[in-house]
């Protein structure tokens, strides 16, 4: 435990597996190293982004209308079922001391995630789940944004890998910035069936890490004002938060998002045959085209509805691995559901390389006026 002497004060708010996978592989965030130097931008969003989409991405031959879309009745693994959990994280623990800057002091954390099992929601399931958390220097209370990673196999994977760009430029602007490993993940515990839930644990991770912080007495924290920000799968991760928990956070800001239509994300992640992972959601559920229902059921976009909070998307001309029509399709889909979203676009690729900078001022910006700074 660190010698932080701060005072918390305020109130409280895959396809194939693949997504699930959703991401399964493919979707790594900033190209798989997470300690780059931020580079400096060169190139700025345009200034219609509704209009204004990338010339050399054609549009899905013909998209599928949100209001087709009509989810079925929760089932225990869908989006809606995780919905109806009761989702209580608590438990944030401050370990050691991984970076101290002029701006932010920056430690390796736990954090308790519990949600409740069952039809009757009379049980639970509780993961240690361990993380990053930087806090700016001063006294607060400060704002906060939990981070949601892109995919990494978890074999490989370390704590607080990612997103560490994004993390030190919030901490440095004045937000507490609190990274997410999930479940199976660093020192996280692990859930043996987090496959065949479609990795749906993981956007309970998210949900409980806001309320850890919430719950916490050691970080100051003003939790009237707090944000989620994801990136490749954890950009799909975040918006089935704000479908699970509405009124959770203020704002959110899916970077580079996987699709929100699960079997887009197998198709583009999962084609390559033999693939244990994908083999054994087969196994349990079905393909897409075999069991479309649940396939369904699993997208975020059939319950964009439910979302209250403002959406700020941020996608690259060029990425070719979360490709830009998944993006133009989701912000439509978004806008036709009524929720207030934005969409950015950039001249540069999935990592977010040359137009980093400028995405992390828009994005800081969003979040600056929707939590009211």
């Amino acid at each position: 435990m660190s010698n932080l002497n701060l005072n918390r004060t305020g109130r409280v708010g895959l396809g194939f597996g693949l997504a699930l996978v959703l991401v399964l592989t493919g979707c790594t965030g900033d190209g798989g190293t997470e300690d780059e130097t931020a580079p400096t931008p060169t190139a700025s969003s345009p200034d219609d982004p509704e209009t204004d989409e990338p010339a050399e991405a054609e549009e899905p031959a013909e998209p599928e209308d949100p209001q087709t879309l009509e989810p079925e009745p929760a089932r225990a693994i869908s989006v809606l079922g995780l919905a109806e959990q009761r989702h209580r994280g608590d438990q944030l623990r401050l370990g050691a001391v991984r970076e101290q800057t002029d701006a932010y002091t920056s430690y390796d954390v736990t954090y308790r995630s519990r949600s409740t099992t069952g039809p009757d929601q009379q049980g639970e399931e509780s993961y240690t789940i361990s993380g990053v958390l930087n806090v700016p220097t001063g006294r607060g209370p400060f704002p906060a944004v939990v981070l949601a990673h892109g995919y990494i196999d978890p074999a490989v994977y370390v704590r607080g890998q990612g997103m560490t760009r994004e993390r030190g430029y919030l901490a440095s602007r004045g937000y507490v910035a609190l990274h997410v490993d999930y479940r199976n993940h660093a020192e996280s515990d692990d859930d043996p069936d987090y496959l065949t839930r479609m990795r749906l644990g993981y956007t309970a991770d998210v949900i409980n890490a806001v309320k850890a912080l919430r719950a916490s007495g050691d970080v100051p924290l003003d939790d009237d004002r707090m944000a989620m920000f994801g990136r490749s799968m954890g950009g799909g991760v975040i918006l089935k938060a704000l479908i699970a928990e509405p009124g959770l956070v203020q704002a959110a800001a899916p970077w580079a998002s996987v699709s929100s239509l699960e079997a887009d994300n197998f198709r583009q992640f999962m084609s390559e045959p033999g693939d244990s992972r994908a083999q054994e959601v087969l196994a349990a559920h079905g393909a897409p085209a075999e069991s479309p229902a649940f396939w369904r059921d699993n997208s975020s976009r059939t319950s964009f509805d439910r979302i209250t909070e403002p959406v700020l998307m941020a996608h690259g001309r060029f990425d070719d691995t979360c490709p830009p029509p998944w993006a133009t399709a989701t912000q439509r889909a978004l806008v036709a559901s009524g929720v207030d979203s934005q969409l950015e676009w950039y001249d540069d690729g999935h990592a977010f390389g040359p137009s980093f900078n400028a995405a992390m001022d828009r994005t800081i910006g969003f979040f600056d006026t929707q939590l009211g700074r």
